[in-house]
């Protein structure tokens, strides 16, 4: 059974994360160089936020920190990853509680914000960090994404939380070398900071019809369902490692 999950929004949803998705399926045809479109005229309205049961102020939490993957676009609260990630626990076992913490359109500075009131929740231990898709959207500086990632993981890890670093990639029209520069962040914080890494989270997913929503951009129920698989294999030994069971 679903234990709640509480959600930060901001009313309508800003800018949409993951032209990517679209982006990635386009460059094997050859993408143009021009600047990805917003498509946030297509963005629900913010669902309000649930309520914890009393006894969940006790319990691990695991918090994901991100922008419109992980809040959920375009799919019912229950769907989301963080919510799926919540009955895995709940199924195997498991006393934690999933904070979802994603807001649409959030980029790496946005993120590092809020951070500190996201981390006020009691005993966090986990934190996932899903940043990075809408920088790349909009050709943000790759140095400037770094900095907002390193200072996220060098806070989470001085109140001794554990991070997922969920990796994403940069859309193609901006070139192959920012490209590879943007993939390369990722995979050097996550050698700096010794985190646990996941190298694409939409490995499997991006660019595929029948697992992204009728927008060819959000994943639907089903691709939502292989990008938590993805993830609980990464967070299941954290989890286990911190005591969790």
């Amino acid at each position: 059974m679903f234990s709640a999950t509480r959600h930060w929004r901001r009313g309508a949803a800003r800018g949409v994360t993951a032209l990517l998705f679209a982006l990635l399926a386009a460059a094997a045809s050859g993408c143009s160089r021009e600047p990805a479109r917003s498509v946030e005229d297509r963005a629900p309205a913010a669902p309000a936020p649930t309520t914890a049961a009393p006894n969940e102020a006790s319990r691990p939490k695991i918090v994901a920190l991100g922008d419109s993957l992980t809040a959920g676009h375009g799919l019912l609260e229950t769907q989301s990853y963080p919510a799926l990630l919540q009955d895995k626990l709940n199924e195997d076992g498991y006393n934690w509680e999933v904070v979802n913490a994603g807001i649409s359109g959030d980029t790496t500075a946005a993120g590092l914000q809020r951070l500190d009131w996201t981390l006020q929740e009691p005993d966090v231990r986990i934190l996932i960090l899903e940043l990075g898709a809408n920088d790349g959207l909009r050709g943000l500086s790759v140095s400037e994404m770094r900095k907002n990632l390193s200072a996220i993981i060098e806070r989470a890890q001085q109140k001794r939380i554990a991070v997922l670093l969920a990796g994403m990639e940069a859309p193609p029209n901006y070139g192959p070398e920012y490209a590879a520069s943007f993939r390369q962040v990722y995979r050097d914080l996550a050698r700096e900071y010794r985190v646990t890494l996941i190298p694409f989270m939409l490995s499997g997913v991006a660019g595929i019809g029948s697992l992204n929503q009728s927008d060819g951009i959000h994943p639907n129920i089903e691709g939502t369902r292989i990008v938590a698989e993805t993830l609980w294999t990464a967070l299941r030994p954290m989890v286990d490692a911190a005591g969790g069971s």
